[in-house]
């Protein structure tokens, strides 16, 4: 048989990662600067929009980056 014990440990990892994902989206109205930080890609045009929270994703990559460097040990 194989050692579950490191299968346990991915979905306990997986799980956490999805709660926090879920409270981000319930509490992500509530957080003003959520998705509006300076660097921020928006455009607008009469019929066009686009939207991408380019220092968002980095500021939440580095915090995962964070998060996973420290429960690695």
């Amino acid at each position: 048989m194989f050692p579950l014990g490191g299968l346990g440990r991915v979905l306990l990892l997986f799980g956490l990662v999805l709660l926090g994902l879920g409270l981000l989206f319930v509490l992500g109205e509530k957080i003003p600067w959520i998705g509006r930080l300076p660097g921020d890609i928006r455009i607008k045009g009469e019929k066009f929009g686009f939207y991408f929270p380019i220092m968002t994703c980095i500021i939440i990559s580095l915090l995962l980056t964070l998060l996973f460097a420290i429960f690695r040990k």
